[in-house]
Parts: structure tokens; sequence; C-alpha cells
């Protein structure tokens, strides 16, 4: 904010969870004051029961690039959802269409199974995801086996990205681990009090379909489980800070990958612009 307020910024969301309208406390969405005195961008604007990906993310923020620089201000996208920042910088992987056929016989694998299928079949994408992460050991096993290649090998070769056609500065604010966990449980701590279990409860509410992305948010589960009594509340906090920290630890790893490219930002201080 201090940045934009500096440059004559505005501030994009890059974070999955931001975007819904439904998740303002879960998601640490920034305060309706925050938004009042530095513009800000693509926060809250999606409805729970749509499904975001970082293909369709990325063309809202090229979009919005667009018109914040026909504008005369100076686009700074902030959030941590790797996949997303990639697809708009990078480009998207032209995976081809899966074959209905494979999709439905991968679809119907137990979680176990397709774990053990996916070490053999593309055993690099098995080893970079998190034990029992289904939705990815599906999408890995689907492409290897619809399209012969691993996607690994559709990621190499990106297509639509706007490194080319923009000039990006790129930074990474660098946050010793038993600082950042700190703060991950004091902020837990503060969604509660500010009224996380009942935004949880909505959301539930609704019977969204099991696929839709927002019922993954970081605390969702959690706090909805409080919300029905199957948790206390401090369990609560104490599951989602564990998950918390397990996604500190995934965008640490993504931004290193970055550090060719990327400047770190430590301590308190601005950029130099």
């Amino acid at each position: 904010m201090r940045l934009a307020a500096a440059v004559g910024g505005t501030i994009i969301n890059g974070d999955a969870s931001q975007l819904y309208a439904d998740l303002r406390l879960i998601s640490a969405r920034p305060s309706a004051e925050d938004e009042a005195l530095v513009p800000h961008r693509l926060y809250g604007v999606l409805d729970g029961d749509e499904i975001a990906s970082a293909a369709r993310w990325a063309e809202m923020a090229k979009a919005v690039i667009a018109q914040e620089q026909a504008a005369g201000r100076v686009p700074i996208i902030v959030g941590g959802t790797g996949m997303y920042l990639s697809t708009l910088i990078d480009g998207i992987a032209p995976v081809p269409e899966i074959d209905p056929g494979v999709r439905a016989a991968v679809r119907g694998m137990a979680t176990v199974d397709a774990i053990a299928a996916l070490a053999i079949e593309d055993p690099s994408l098995a080893a970079r995801l998190l034990p029992g992460d289904r939705q990815r050991t599906l999408r890995g096993l689907e492409v290897i086996r619809s399209s012969g290649h691993s996607l690994r090998h559709w990621q190499q070769h990106r297509v639509g990205g706007i490194a080319e056609a923009q000039a990006l500065r790129c930074f990474v604010v660098d946050v010793p681990r038993p600082v950042l966990h700190k703060r991950a449980t004091e902020r837990l701590w503060q969604m509660a009090e500010a009224g996380a279990v009942a935004e949880a409860a909505a959301l539930l509410a609704r019977r969204l379909p099991d696929d839709r992305p927002v019922l993954r948010a970081l605390g969702v589960a959690a706090f909805g489980a409080v919300a029905t009594g199957t948790l206390g509340l401090e369990a609560a906090v104490a599951a989602a800070a564990t998950a918390t920290r397990q996604y500190q630890k995934r965008q640490t790893t993504w931004a290193r990958g970055q550090a060719a490219a990327w400047e770190r930002i430590t301590g308190d201080r601005l950029p130099a612009w």
C-alpha cells in the first residue's frame, strides 16, 4: 500500500482465495478501509459457486493491467498463489484436451492407487506433490496417459505470458520462517475473533459442489468444523496453522525457484522504484 501510494499504483489481487466474495475474513482480504486508501482490483469479485483457475485469473489480470496502464497507473500484482503468477508471467502450458475415457478412468481411481500409478508413470511430478494431494495427482496422471507426455513437458512450452511484452520487476518478501509461523497463528486467532466461524458456516450452508475451489481455501475446513461442533476453536486454529505452515513451505520452495529473476525484500523496507 505504501508502494502504491508512492508510485501511483493499483494493487491487483494475485491470491486464489481472495478472489471470492464469500471469504473476506478467512482469506484475509484487505479491509474496506485499506481499499479506500489506494485502488484495489480483483478482490472479492467471484461468487463461491464459480470455478477460478490460473488461466482464468491470468486473463482477468491482463485486462485489469491494461486498464490501469491506460489510466496512467502502475499495476502492482500482490499474492502468494505461485501457479497464478507463473501463468500470468510465463504463460499457460498448452496441454491437449484430455480424452474423456482417460479422464473417467483416472477420476474413478482410489487416491492410494492413483498415487502409486503416478509414482511409476511420472515420478518427477509425484516427488513434488504433497502426500494425499488427490487433485494434482489425478491431473498429472490424466495428462500423461492422454497426451503421452508429462505435465512438466507441457509446462516447459508455455504460451501467452506477459514477460516478453511487459517490463516487469518481481519481488519476494523474505520473512524468516519462525516469524511467518507466529504471524500465521496470530492472524488465525484474529480471524476467529472477527467472525471466521460464521463465515465458514455460511459458505458450507450453501452446499456447493465438492469441486468448487473456494471450499479448499485454507481455514474453511477448520472453522467449518467448529461451526458443526466437530472441533473446538483451539483445535481448529491449530489445524489451520499446520495447514498454513505447509502451504508457506510450498510458497517458499516456489519462490526459491524464481531466485534468478526475482528481487528479495527483507525487513520493512520498500523496494527502490
